[in-house]
């Protein structure tokens, strides 16, 4: 077969495969082009999700008539001129194929002035020029693109339903949103305004408006600055949480990116703080040296590549796990408000200062400290319930076997700092427990339910990770061999990781029939685990060709805390509960078990005398 070149027409197509994938995409590219252009407004009208149209006007510096042609050729830009200005990358839009790409499967028309002289029009079909006018001196760009793949119907076959294009629509600009909040988005569809920003600058205000004013009330502020990144944005408390990870937006140099590094760092920075398969909100604006990143590794810009990511990992981890370590992460019980109190939700303030109520209710709150300290006094009082239904409870008499409350008081701080450790839950008097499962107690600030069982896994998770934390190199000698079986291809796997395994205590000798034998392990895997330690091991070196003992003993001291605390349905005496609440507060994360459930529900003074209408 003879080579041929292949002709501009075709070419633009092939090209548009790769970076107009959906309408999003050219959604993304047009808006890129306003950012660089300097605009103050960006307004995008989309018809039916932007299949049958799309149209992006800025405000921004326009184009001359003679860049106005030049800017539908195939590697036309003016964002770089020379090889080193890959190197130096500081505009969104650098590529010089997305306008090409677009026009070739679509219908385009582009409006757009300098604003000192008057605009050129210029429309183009399938990528090529059918006219070209004039207009008045609007500055800006004004471009529309009509019936996306109407010339290529294998792409548009492949589109969704309306409403799945408009979600990466809407989820895109959202994006540039945030990470462009000095910027005014307008958002319509099929003739109605479906999001809009002020452009004021303030990104709290951006977060309100595409996640809610909850989610906005619970996000703090936080910032790190090194030699070579500044890093600053919002995080949201570990109470408000999502089910993916859709809801974590990584801006870097103006630019929304996908990283799965910077991912992991966030969530690894949670730790504990956030339940199993839950993920945080999180908006971060990263700026560097733009000789510190890729932006040229994928057509569409999204994936990046950082020349120093386990620096600025480094840096995202300790920013957010500093701030999560200054804040009381208890969450409040939000009641039920009134139609004519959501009007208070129109005065968005962030400040973080209780008003003071009525002078009733400051009366109120001095009771409750006088009855708060009667409370303590008298620590006879408790609260039993008897179930009604004979349920299998556990009578204080009858206590299940189990290691006494205060058995890891004295070890999870270490003798240097006890003394002067000081707790993050505020100081609370246990007045009774719920159903042999929930401590109640209060203060002066409220209402308080600490879950019995999730602040034991607390306390004995940070005591047994502690213990795990330098374990010693002896090897304890086993009388008797535990032996294990693995099918062939575990096998074959684990003959080629032996001395990785050896490199850890664990040695592993062929039985035969597909068994291995283990004499010995080291002395710091727990009593009565030890063979679920064992092929957590073997399990971990097969998937992923490496031993990360750390993961191993965060997981061993996660299933230890679990299996040993005491469980629902065990009554508790009020020393009993002392004892387990100083314990709670001298560990370094209260709030939530080793598997991000809360542990403490605080329901304050105000919420509790507008549930029983003593205060309106």
């Amino acid at each position: 077969m003879a080579i041929q070149v292949l002709s501009a027409s075709l070419a633009n197509k092939i090209a548009a495969g790769e970076v107009v994938e959906r309408p999003a995409s050219v959604v993304k590219e047009l808006i890129e082009n306003s950012i660089d252009a300097n605009s103050e407004k960006i307004t995008i009208h989309l018809k039916e999700a932007g299949i049958s149209e799309i149209r992006v006007i800025d405000d921004g510096d326009g184009m001359s008539e003679e860049d106005s042609e030049k800017a539908f050729l195939r590697h036309a830009t003016s964002k770089i001129t020379y090889d080193d200005d890959l190197f130096h990358i500081k505009s969104l839009g650098f590529r010089g194929e997305a306008l090409a790409s677009i026009a070739s499967v679509s219908k385009l028309t582009m409006k757009t002035s300098k604003g000192d002289k008057a605009s050129t029009i210029i429309n183009l079909e399938a990528g090529k020029l059918l006219n070209k006018g004039k207009g008045d001196a609007r500055k800006g760009t004004d471009i529309t693109v009509s019936q996306l793949f109407y010339n290529t119907p294998a792409r548009l076959k492949y589109m969704k339903s309306i409403h799945t294009e408009l979600g990466h629509i809407t989820d895109l600009i959202n994006r540039y949103a945030l990470a462009h909040p000095s910027i005014r988005f307008e958002v319509t569809h099929d003739g109605s305004v479906i999001f809009t920003t002020n452009g004021n600058g303030n990104l709290l205000q951006v977060i309100r408006q595409i996640y809610g004013l909850q989610v906005a009330k619970n996000m703090v502020d936080v910032s790190k600055t090194t030699n070579d990144f500044h890093v600053e944005g919002f995080i949201a408390k570990p109470e408000m949480t999502r089910a993916n990870r859709n809801f974590m937006t990584i801006i870097v140099n103006g630019r929304y990116v996908k990283s799965i590094a910077l991912n992991y760092a966030i969530i690894r920075s949670y730790h504990t703080l956030l339940p199993r398969h839950r993920f945080p909100i999180v908006v971060l604006n990263i700026t560097l040296d733009s000789i510190l990143i890729d932006v040229n590794v994928h057509p569409t810009k999204l994936e990046v590549r950082f020349s120093k990511e386990k620096e600025l990992v480094e840096v995202i981890e300790s920013m957010i796990a500093d701030k999560l370590k200054q804040l009381t992460l208890i969450p409040e019980i939000p009641m039920k408000r009134e139609k004519k109190e959501k009007l208070e939700q129109r005065e968005f303030s962030f400040s973080h200062d209780r008003r003071e109520d009525l002078n009733h209710q400051q009366q109120v709150r001095d009771d409750n400290v006088n009855q708060t300290e009667q409370a303590a006094q008298n620590e006879t009082f408790f609260v039993k319930e008897q179930s009604l239904d004979n349920e299998n409870t556990e009578s204080i008499d009858k206590k299940a076997e189990r290691e006494p409350l205060n058995s890891f008081e004295q070890s999870i701080v270490s003798e240097d700092n006890q003394d002067d450790k000081q707790t993050r839950i505020p100081d609370i008097y246990p007045i009774g427990q719920y159903r042999g499962t929930y401590i109640l107690g209060q203060n002066h600030l409220g209402f308080y339910m600490i879950d019995q069982h999730a602040a034991q896994e607390r306390i004995k998770y940070e005591f047994y990770k502690k213990s795990f934390g330098k374990p010693d190199q002896e090897i304890q000698q086993l009388l008797f061999p535990l032996t294990f079986e693995f099918t062939n291809q575990e096998i074959l796997n684990i003959e080629k990781y032996l001395e990785q395994l050896n490199s850890v205590g664990l040695y592993l000798e062929s039985f035969g029939n597909n068994t291995y034998a283990v004499r010995s392990y080291p002395t710091w895997f727990p009593q009565g685990l030890e063979e679920e330690v064992i092929r957590d091991i073997v399990e971990q070196v097969i998937q992923t060709g490496k031993i990360e003992i750390d993961k191993i003993r965060e997981e061993v001291a996660i299933l230890m805390s679990c299996k040993r605390s005491i469980k629902a349905n065990h009554y508790l005496n009020i020393d009993e509960m002392k004892t387990l609440l100083t314990d709670l507060g001298r560990t370094s994360e209260p709030f939530t078990c080793p598997h991000g459930r809360p542990v403490i529900i605080h329901f304050t003074n105000d919420e509790i005398e507008k549930m029983f209408k003593r205060i309106m």
